[in-house]
Order: structure tokens, then C-alpha cells, then sequence
């Protein structure tokens, strides 16, 4: 069980460079219960995330300091975060981000550094307030089947 359900309120951290999107994406989920937290970079992402450990990340790519990609490697490579559940939520379209994430495997991959997992859920910005809470309620509920699995 991950930290936010033991308190009833799912936890999401907002990742995104752009204040106006975090605040709005941020005020989105805590309208629909969520408890939430956020951050301008990747960065300050995984330092919340470390702190805070949250069930979902809401997370843009392109952002200045450390971006989304790596932002996602290092929470999937983070023993107590990889459960976390990723949404991708970008201007880069759909296409065109899976292309990206194929470039980074076939590069971890030749330098020996492992694989990378698929994200677990993409919305093109800007995004509507429907289409992150039905991406965040689909991998949430996933991630809870999964972990009553194990």
C-alpha cells in the first residue's frame, strides 16, 4: 500500500515547468479528493517525491534543469517509488513521445544501463479536467490490483 492510501486521500505530485498548468492540473485532482503537491522540475520532483511518496506522478517532459525522461528513469529505478504510478501529461504528441522513449531504451540498452518500463499513462496538454481523472482513476486502480497481488 502506498503512503497516501493508508489516510484514505491518494497523493499526486504535479510535475510541470509551467506554474499555470501545475496549479490548474494540481486543482483538478485535489477538487476530486486527491491530496496533492508540487513541483517546477525534475529535480524538485524527485526530492518531493522522496519526501512525500506519492501514488501517482503527474509529469511533464519538457522542463529546464532535469526534464521528464529523466525524471522517470530515476523513479523507476527508486526501490521505494517505482510503484508509483507515471502520467505523462505533455505537449509532445503521442507519436511522437513513444518515438522519444524507444530512442532512450535503445540508448540505455547499448550502454548497458537496463531497460525502461512503459509509462502508464499519456494526455496530450492542454489537458481537460475528464481526461486526467480517468487516466489518474485507470492507473491507480491498476496499481492497487497489482499491489494486492504481491
Amino acid at each position: 500500500m502506498m503512503a497516501g492510501q493508508d489516510q484514505g486521500r491518494q497523493r499526486v505530485l504535479v510535475v510541470d515547468d509551467e506554474m499555470h498548468l501545475r496549479l490548474y492540473i494540481a486543482a483538478v485532482y485535489e477538487t476530486a479528493g486527491y491530496e496533492t503537491k508540487t513541483a517546477r522540475d525534475g529535480e524538485e520532483g524527485f526530492r518531493k517525491a522522496k519526501e512525500w511518496k506519492p501514488d501517482l506522478v503527474s509529469l511533464d517532459l519538457m522542463m529546464p534543469n532535469e526534464g521528464g525522461i529523466r525524471l522517470f528513469q530515476r523513479l523507476k529505478a527508486d526501490e521505494e517509488l517505482k510503484r508509483a504510478g507515471v502520467l505523462v501529461v505533455s505537449a509532445i504528441a503521442g507519436e511522437a513521445f513513444q518515438h522519444t522513449l524507444s530512442l532512450v531504451r535503445t540508448g540505455l540498452s547499448s550502454q548497458g544501463g537496463g531497460t525502461l518500463p512503459d509509462v502508464d499513462g499519456y494526455v496530450e496538454k492542454p489537458p481537460s479536467p475528464e481526461a486526467l481523472l480517468s487516466q489518474a482513476a485507470r492507473i491507480l486502480e491498476a496499481r492497487g490490483a497489482a499491489s494486492q497481488d504481491l
